[in-house]
């Protein structure tokens, strides 16, 4: 480039690049510097994208212990700066810049890279390598920003940034390696899709109080997303569209505090197959308009949905089926609106509260230790009885096992009887009935000394009939004395016997009386026996 060719603005910067000195081409009002107003400056502030291309791609050699970089402010960057598959080995910064057209550093390799308050139709940075921090804090882009495959070796900070592609992608990040922290906050707002599919983050991953706006789509789209240590989607974020995170990985916690999620009629937070290597968190007034799904999700910690807000009716408004958590809070603000599904989840410690059960659940297959609290058998039951798939014997089993583990063996019970009554009511109408004389008589063998009190029955009952009509005796050379209490117990007992029923003989209906108090006390006393060796053996 021939430097005769160089406007005022130009040459200043030209003649302070080799020592890397700044320069500010801004008039000093806030209001008329803002990039917006860029096609009113005037032609003082006007630098051509050829000057910069050329001084970062070496025209000019740096001052002999000077540090070369082009730092410009307040310019208004007119062509295209293309710096594709370029070397560049200086930092470049601007500074409340506004450029007419999408620089494009697509495969470059480039030094530090500061966009600080400028204003761009666009930025298209796939493959790029920056070796030190791309800092893009306070920009405005619009036309989409894309760091599909983009390596930076330090920090990306996109504070307070506003990206504008409605309906296209705002952020294209594809694959983006970052080995620092990543910072979408401080008023950062995207309307377009956010894609980060595939991305490592070596630090933290930060879109506290971010706002994204895609309605018809997602709002984040991040599956498969690595990051090292937290990820925060907390202090006042926003998303109108999906923020799906299926198969992400977590090193350290996830906080969606606060945060509010809106994708109405569909899932407003994908987490499916995501490994959390401490806690998640969406609690504290996280509210979602649409399904939250933990289903097939890791976390190492705990889940939390304490002060939740839930909605997603006409469906499952949470899906944790399949979901491993050393211990989940399921403790929301009010009552979940729509099905909440824990099917086959295999969870530590469960803490709920009764006051804000769903009216439809999905418990079949669900594993736990710990339920705090426990509640009696009675409440937990109605908890069970709310599942929408109707009776399943793998709950009461589940429940009845942390009650005996927990020493309450008569709450055990209660739950496997409560079982045995809910598979009665679906089964045909014979098993009904043999079903209903069973849960009468000895309560499904659960309630063993049931069976005592109707043996006394039959004992008072016989010792009533045999008094009022003796029977015959057997032997006409006997004259035995008869006892009709012992007679009818000797019926009673299915062993020994006490010398009663041998001499004695009744006939016609008393004769079908004695056969079933014999039966009967055959079945009871079995029962009995078996109640009090499985009493015996939890002693």
């Amino acid at each position: 480039m021939n430097i005769e060719d160089l406007t005022p603005s130009e040459r200043r910067l030209w003649e302070a690049f080799p020592s890397g000195e700044s320069v500010d081409l801004s008039s000093g009002d806030p209001a008329f510097d803002d990039p917006g107003q860029s096609a009113r400056w005037g032609h003082d502030r006007l630098v051509r994208a050829e000057v910069l291309v050329a001084l970062l791609v070496g025209a000019v050699d740096s001052e002999p212990g000077q540090v070369a970089a082009v730092r410009l402010a307040g310019a208004r960057i007119t062509g295209s700066l293309n710096l594709g598959h370029a070397e560049v080995h200086v930092p470049l910064a601007l500074t409340g810049c506004s450029f007419d057209e999408a620089p494009h550093l697509y495969w470059a390799s480039m030094n530090s890279v500061h966009l600080m308050r400028c204003r761009l139709p666009g930025l298209v940075a796939s493959g790029t390598r920056v070796d030190g921090h791309l800092w893009l804090e306070g920009s405005r882009i619009s036309g989409g920003l894309w760091l599909d495959g983009a390596n930076i070796t330090g920090i990306l900070n996109m504070s307070g940034v506003q990206l504008a592609n409605p309906g296209g992608d705002a952020l294209l990040a594809d694959r983006l390696t970052v080995e620092a922290n990543v910072y979408c906050d401080q008023g950062f707002a995207a309307n377009g899709e956010v894609r980060l599919p595939g991305a490592r983050v070596g630090g933290q991953l930060i879109f506290r109080e971010a706002r994204l706006y895609n309605p018809s789509g997602a709002a984040l789209y991040a599956s498969r997303l690595d990051v090292a240590a937290n990820v925060f989607c907390d202090g006042g974020f926003n998303a109108e569209g999906e923020v799906r995170l299926r198969g992400a990985r977590v090193g350290g916690y996830l906080s969606f505090v606060g945060a509010r999620l809106s994708a109405p009629d569909r899932t407003a937070l994908n987490a499916d197959d995501l490994a959390v290597e401490t806690d998640v968190y969406c609690s504290d007034g996280f509210t979602a308009n649409g399904a939250v799904s933990f289903a097939g999700a890791r976390v190492t910690g705990q889940l939390s949905l304490r002060g939740a807000h839930l909605n997603h009716e006409k469906g499952t408004a949470l899906s944790l089926q399949r979901l491993q958590a050393e211990e989940v809070l399921l403790r929301p603000a009010e009552v979940i609106k729509g099905i909440a599904d824990l099917s086959y989840a295999r969870i530590n410690l469960l803490r709920d509260d009764r006051e804000t059960w769903p009216a439809r659940l999905q418990l079949d297959g669900l594993q736990y230790e710990t339920l705090e609290p426990p509640l009696t058998a009675r409440e937990r039951l109605a908890w069970l009885r709310r599942d929408s798939d109707g009776y399943a014997p793998q709950p009461y089993e589940r429940l009845a096992q942390t009650y005996r583990a927990l020493g309450l063996d008569a709450d055990g019970r209660s739950v496997l009887l409560a079982k045995a009554r809910d598979r009665r009511q679906t089964q045909g109408i014979p098993r009904k009935v043999v079903g209903w004389f069973q849960d009468v008589l000895v309560g499904y063998g659960y309630r063993p000394f049931r069976a005592a009190s109707w043996l006394i029955g039959l004992l008072a009952f016989g010792t009533i009939v045999f008094s009022i009509h003796k029977p015959d005796v057997l032997d006409d050379g006997h004259h035995p004395h008869f006892n009709a209490f012992f007679y009818t117990l000797d019926l009673l007992l299915p062993i020994g016997s006490l010398g009663q029923e041998v001499e004695f003989a009744p006939k016609g209906v008393y004769q079908w009386i004695a056969n079933l108090i014999v039966a009967g006390g055959l079945i009871l006393g079995l029962t009995v026996a078996a109640g009090a060796t499985r009493a015996l053996s939890r002693e």
